[in-house]
């Protein structure tokens, strides 16, 4: 896997938020809050997002950050999940 970019999630005003960040490589986005990768986004749009099985809903402050990435509230993750849209595993 080859890592192209690191960029801090931002605020709805445009402010980095510190310890949030997108981590760009050739097979897709993870989603980082603070020490811990979150989710996965693959680039292929046949294959399913992977949240961690553990720390997918740490805080309230990952969730909403998680959020923002997958572009989706929390309520449909569980719809998403069982559509097969999602699956969970240790990303850790």
């Amino acid at each position: 896997m080859t890592f192209k970019n690191v960029e801090n999630i931002t605020s709805s005003r445009g402010k980095k938020i510190a310890n949030q960040f997108i981590i760009t490589t050739d097979k897709g986005q993870f989603f980082k809050s603070y020490d811990s990768i979150i989710a996965f986004k693959p680039n292929d749009p046949m294959q399913p997002i992977k949240l961690d099985c553990i720390k997918w809903d740490y805080s309230r402050t990952t969730s909403k950050y998680r959020n923002q990435f997958l572009k989706c509230e929390s309520k449909d993750i569980k719809k998403m999940t069982k559509d097969g849209d999602i699956i969970f595993v240790n990303l850790n």
